[in-house]
């Protein structure tokens, strides 16, 4: 990717992050209000979009983005992309997932104490000029239950506040372990306890086929006298015509919602009805959240046009990385670089050992990246972290790694092997300094560069000076240099770093000289 990308904007975002990626180098094409069919004419040439929910990225928007490294998404949700699609097409897919959960939170707090309390609707008849203080009759948080359904970020926080109001907390979450509930003082049920037991539900789950109408005529049915419900996660969750049924009926006591099945809408089946308090999808809509939204895809969106590592890439295998594993991003890349050079190509089974403490971490990241830089190699078209594994698919690579804590001579190594080729790589030093260690099971100790030439050679006197010879007459300086045998001791191995890269007509003279069995020579565009 060249320095210079066009990132299309077509909804407002934080002018802070956008500055950001101006600052960058990158052209940042605002275009607010696009209709389906401006959006396919706008994105034509784009490398990057940036979107907020109004705007729909289906598979037609990304076949003709054909240009897309990466879809960015200022917020969390992310019903509005097609995200399989983007994968399909090597499209990295990103979002901001922190940048509201304090607003939604509050959010949350703030329609379950109005939908306790009626004070939208004693709000609207005293300005209407009624003084109804009778008829809004509330009722108290303090000693009721409140059903936490999804205890991730957001439903933390909520169950946190809510005790602070003397609410007992029961929660349904199949990902969350019942240790850790009780470590928060939660207890964790299945939906019919929740039903059963709570005078309040609060929905903090993501859209997907298993939610759509979670809370639907079913759980309703089940539900205790009285339930009230709240809903900020996603429209969709909560079925409006049966909630509204349930009311009416006076199974439910209430309900206050941020979000709707359609969005916008002015027109739903609970609008009518006296106990319903709605807003229009409000959760992250404070100046706090608008900011940290758009600092944070800015920030996304520009490690993804780099070719680096985000950490909120939703459509990567392997999207996390921990500080231990992060430092050998690079090095991962260039090992799978390096490797597709010797080889010619990839290989028809890729072995990857990952030795010392990084056994003790996930290495997904590093398989995936190795990947990259071997596909970069290789590929005819960008190569990035979603595409990684497809292309690896695609043209027969099996993949294979391996882990374990002990390391003879380093504290971490990343081997690669396969073909007839192996190389490994190591962080060295307080600064994590890259260095390749080891090349075809011969040991040497050199940095990665941008031109390297390997060179297999007898091992005996006067062969690396020809090699200088050969190197100096045709006006290339060697940068460094490192020599490793064997282990029978016959031959050896040159690893030369150079200043330019080397000509095939240099690579021609050095293959002829004596004593000289091989030369690949490596050069890297960046």
């Amino acid at each position: 990717m060249a320095r210079m990308a066009r990132v299309l904007v077509t909804e407002k975002i934080a002018e802070g992050g956008l500055d950001r990626l101006r600052a960058q180098g990158h052209e940042v094409d605002t275009q607010l209000g696009l209709s389906p069919e401006e959006l396919l004419d706008a994105v034509a040439g784009a490398h990057a979009l940036i979107i907020r929910s109004a705007t729909t990225v289906t598979a037609e928007v990304l076949d003709a983005g054909r240009d897309l490294v990466v879809v960015g998404r200022a917020g969390i949700g992310l019903d509005n992309v097609d995200v399989e699609h983007a994968t399909s097409r090597g499209v990295m897919v990103v979002n901001a997932p922190q940048s509201n959960i304090l607003s939604a939170a509050e959010q949350t707090m703030a329609l379950l104490l109005a939908q306790a309390r009626n004070i939208p609707q004693a709000h609207a008849a005293l300005v209407a000029g009624r003084w109804e203080r009778s008829k809004w009759e509330g009722v108290e948080l303090a000693d009721k239950t409140l059903g936490v359904i999804g205890l991730g970020r957001i439903g933390k926080l909520v169950a946190q506040r809510a005790m602070a109001f003397g609410m007992r907390i029961v929660a349904h979450d199949p990902f969350v372990a019942p240790d850790r509930a009780r470590q928060m003082n939660i207890e964790l049920v299945d939906l019919d306890t929740i039903a059963a037991e709570a005078d309040f539900i609060t929905l903090h789950v993501a859209k997907t086929p298993e939610t759509i109408g979670l809370i639907g005529k079913e759980f309703l049915a089940k539900a205790r006298p009285g339930l009230r419900v709240i809903n900020v996660s996603r429209g969709g969750i909560v079925d409006e015509e049966a909630l509204a049924e349930a009311i009416r009926a006076g199974q439910i006591a209430g309900a206050a919602l941020d979000v709707f099945a359609a969005e916008p809408t002015t027109a739903s089946p609970l609008f009518d009805l006296p106990q319903v308090v709605v807003t229009p999808h409000l959760g992250a809509s404070t100046r706090e959240a608008q900011d940290k939204a758009g600092d944070t895809i800015a920030e996304q969106v520009a490690l993804a046009l780099a070719g680096e590592f985000v950490p909120y890439a939703v459509n990567v295998s392997a999207a996390e990385a921990s500080e231990t594993v992060r430092p050998f991003l690079p090095l991962a890349e260039r090992l799978g670089d390096l490797f597709a050079s010797l080889n010619g190509g990839a290989p028809s089974c890729l072995e990857l050992e990952y030795q010392g403490q990084l056994a003790d971490y996930d290495t997904r990241i590093l398989t995936l990246s190795v990947l990259k830089g071997l596909f970069n190699r290789v590929s005819d078209e960008p190569v990035s972290y979603v595409n990684a594994p497809q292309l690896a698919a695609e043209r027969g690579v099996e993949v294979r790694d391996t882990t374990t804590s002990t390391a003879r001579d380093y504290v971490n190594l990343i081997t690669l092997r396969g073909g007839d080729h192996a190389v490994a790589g190591t962080l060295t030093g307080l600064n994590g300094e890259p260095r390749i260690v080891m090349v075809d099971d011969h040991s040497v100790d050199v940095p990665p560069a941008r031109n390297m030439l390997v060179v297999r050679n007898d091992d005996r006197p006067g062969v690396i000076g020809r090699v200088g010879t050969v190197l100096g007459d045709a006006g290339i300086n060697i940068a460094n240099m490192a020599v490793g045998q064997s282990a029978e001791g016959t031959s050896a191995l040159m690893v030369v770093s150079t200043t330019e890269p080397v000509a095939d007509a240099v690579v021609g003279l050095l293959s002829a000289a004596d004593g000289v069995d091989s030369v690949h020579a490596i050069s890297r565009d960046s």
